[in-house]
């Protein structure tokens, strides 16, 4: 059995593999030009495989992506090919969950305002200018202040895609007593924590009765560009667009409009058309968005996780057991 990797890992991974299945001869290869020689008999690939590698490949049978995402790693050939492509979904879902319910928590209790009246050496509690405590105005007064600052308990969360961050971000939510809708293409197992989980084309239903928004999808056929103007203004006029899943989902030049008309209270992005997001683009302008550079998933648990995949799939493959991870090659996920 041969196994080609490349790129090439460390030499402490390289022996990691090695241990996890002693039947198999690893390659651990630089040059592409080594590559195509190498996997000519390999029966699996690790790493980063191209067309013209594809095409040197005689008996390929398993295909494992260093990366979670696949639309920059598929193409025509390997969809065809009848190799089991598996990817390294599942590694980031707690911490970006984590960055979620961040983005809830500073919307909810307007932290990203008060951080840029700190800037500003500026004491102004949000709904009401100068004011010092949220009783002031009498009991059974309903004051301006606590109006502005959301009860997240009273808060609904939707969720579109319940996958692994999906379920996740839902355990988390429900945590703080949040009421949490989903829809999902795939999914029927309702998990507890949410409400309800309905498919995609009930996905105006979640967007009229959600709080906070988070987009959990992966990018495929189906959901690039789904968010277009279209469907944020179906959004309830209060509520907050979230996207930590990809930036193709998301229509950016119809999201500005839609800040720009009022239409949502706001918007958290981590994940986006382009990147990096150029200096001149009018997102990086609102009070009323919080922009991150793609740095939901890190941690410093992902390296040892990620091995951790590779060994476990390397070992199942050389046992001939189901692997982690598999790929519907067609739907990008």
């Amino acid at each position: 059995m041969k196994i080609v990797i490349h790129p090439p890992v460390d030499l402490d991974r390289l022996a990691r593999l090695c241990q996890s299945a002693p039947v198999a001869l690893f390659v651990n290869v630089a040059s592409e030009v080594e590559v195509a020689r190498e996997v000519a008999d390999a029966d699996a690939f690790l790493g980063k495989i191209t067309p013209p590698v594809l095409a040197s490949a005689k008996r390929l049978r398993w295909v494992q992506s260093f990366t979670a995402s696949l639309e920059h790693y598929l193409f025509p050939a390997l969809v065809e090919h009848p190799c089991v492509l598996t990817n390294m979904r599942g590694l980031f879902s707690d911490v970006i969950a984590d960055q979620v319910m961040g983005y809830v928590i500073c919307f909810g209790r307007n932290l990203h305002t008060y951080i840029r009246n700190q800037l500003a050496a500026k004491w102004a509690p949000v709904g009401g200018e100068g004011a010092r405590v949220s009783f002031a105005a009498g009991p059974g007064v309903v004051n301006p202040i606590d109006l502005a600052h959301k009860h997240l308990s009273d808060q609904t969360l939707g969720i579109v895609g319940l996958g692994a961050i999906g379920s996740e971000v839902a355990r988390r939510a429900k945590a703080f007593g949040m009421r949490v809708l989903a829809v999902d293409p795939r999914r029927s197992d309702r998990p507890e924590e949410v409400e309800w989980l309905r498919p995609p084309d009930r996905l105006s239903e979640l967007l009229g009765e959600s709080d906070y928004v988070v987009i959990a999808a992966p990018h495929s056929p189906q959901t690039e560009k789904l968010f277009r103007r279209e469907q944020i203004r179906q959004m309830l006029a209060s509520a907050y667009l979230i996207n930590i899943g990809r930036g193709a989902i998301v229509d950016l030049a119809d999201l500005v409009e839609s800040l720009r008309a009022g239409e949502i209270a706001g918007a958290a992005l981590d994940v986006f058309e382009t990147e990096p997001l150029p200096p001149d683009h009018a997102l990086w302008t609102f009070s009323n968005v919080i922009l991150t550079p793609h740095v939901a998933g890190y941690s410093p648990r992902i390296a040892e996780r990620h091995l951790g995949v590779l060994i476990e799939n390397v070992r199942r493959f050389a046992a001939g057991e189901s692997l982690l991870n598999v790929v519907d090659k067609r739907a990008w996920f």
